[in-house]
């Protein structure tokens, strides 16, 4: 076993992440708030400036761990003119939710489109209160939803005039479907649509319309494009796209097929845009469906092929973590020598031999499990 597959089984290493993460998310939250309290009442347009680094700072973590520890492969299909447009416009992404990691696959192809920092969403209310990710959320402009319609169109409404006017490419995320599918859900989701007279999915839950179509009059001549994302990974391949999978360094292949639709092509009036939304899910059932059947979007879905692009990673994420280690660690490690040099070895070497007895326990489960996977293999 090499060095590296080493590091990526150690606890020490996750320590190393989550201190990272958690320091270096807070003391940019510090700075958020700052600026949006002082900066922001004078000039919106310096404020998001500067919070788009911010942002990107925080989020460019994420991207690492799949990136560079990982070694996460994106496989696009998407027109070459349409990535260009991309890269360039404000945007209005429908994406499936059906992976523990979809958002991350998002992340990774807005960073190498370099419009990682702008990225918005619609997401629960109660997540503005979590440190760090929620705190920027509420800083960076979210729409924080709190399941109350009255409510949650005033939201919309305010908000996305407001994100309309960045001075930079915004990307506004919609996952239509609420939730993660799950068995569960996705059977609820059938029997409610089977009673409603909607489309029945195999592979979606029927999508919610109410914030599609509160926000669409808001974005009609600012934002000209919808991109619809449809993300898979291969069912049969042994390692699954999970979070902690990435930060046990394993790698998955993710492949995202995504077509840009002008807005124009979204009715006015609202029971046909309703009736768009859903027409458009079948489309991702399809593509889904010949997924799972064939690998391939295209194969047996009835949607026309798309060409395959590459889209290199880029630089900024790894320097971006180097650098908060040596930030967040330095003074860690300062404080330690210095306990070590004061005469008080015993609690340095309390905290050593904690660390050091917690990897051996992780080595000695591991081996163990390997062990009696054997065995197991050889009794059947």
């Amino acid at each position: 076993m090499g060095l590296l597959s080493l590091l990526k089984q150690s606890n020490v290493i996750y320590i190393i992440f989550g201190v990272t993460f958690l320091t270096s998310g807070l003391i940019i939250n510090f700075f958020q708030c700052f600026l949006y309290f002082g900066l922001r009442p004078f000039s919106k347009y310096l404020y998001r400036k500067i919070n788009y680094y911010l942002c990107y700072s925080l989020y460019s973590q994420f991207v690492f761990v799949a990136e560079w520890w990982s070694g996460l492969e994106l496989v696009l299909y998407m027109n070459k003119d349409d990535l260009e447009k991309f890269k360039k416009d404000h945007k209005y992404v429908i994406m499936n939710h059906r992976y523990e990691i979809d958002w991350i696959c998002g992340w990774i192809l807005c960073e190498r489109t370099g419009v990682l920092g702008n990225c918005k969403a619609y997401v629960k209310k109660s997540l503005q209160y979590v440190p760090t990710f929620g705190w920027a959320w509420r800083f960076a402009e979210f729409i924080f939803m709190e399941r109350n319609w009255e409510k949650d169109k005033e939201i919309i409404t305010s908000l996305i005039n407001e994100l309309v006017n960045y001075p930079d490419s915004i990307t506004l995320l919609l996952c239509a479907e609420g939730t993660r599918v799950t068995a569960q859900k996705l059977e609820a989701s059938q029997k409610f649509a089977q009673k409603a007279g909607l489309p029945i999915l195999n592979y979606h839950l029927t999508p919610r319309t109410k914030g599609f179509i509160a926000s669409l009059p808001h974005m009609r001549g600012k934002i000209t494009d919808i991109y619809d994302m449809q993300l898979q990974f291969k069912s049969d391949d042994p390692i699954k796209p999970t979070l902690t999978n990435l930060l046990q360094g394993k790698q998955v292949t993710a492949y995202l097929s995504i077509s840009r639709i002008p807005l124009d092509e979204v009715p006015e009036d609202e029971k046909d845009a309703e009736e768009w939304l859903h027409k458009l899910y079948e489309k991702k059932d399809r593509m889904a469906k010949s997924f799972e059947e064939t690998g391939d979007f295209f194969a047996i879905s009835g949607v026309p092929k798309l060409e395959r692009s590459i889209i290199k990673k880029r630089y900024y994420s790894l320097v971006n973590i180097i650098c908060w280690t040596v930030v967040v660690l330095t003074p860690m490690l300062y404080y330690l020598i210095n306990l070590l040099l004061s005469g008080s070895i015993i609690y340095f070497l309390i905290g050593a031999s904690s660390i050091l007895l917690s990897n051996l326990s992780a080595y000695a489960k591991n081996d163990w499990n390997v062990q009696n996977k054997q065995k197991f293999i050889i009794w059947d």
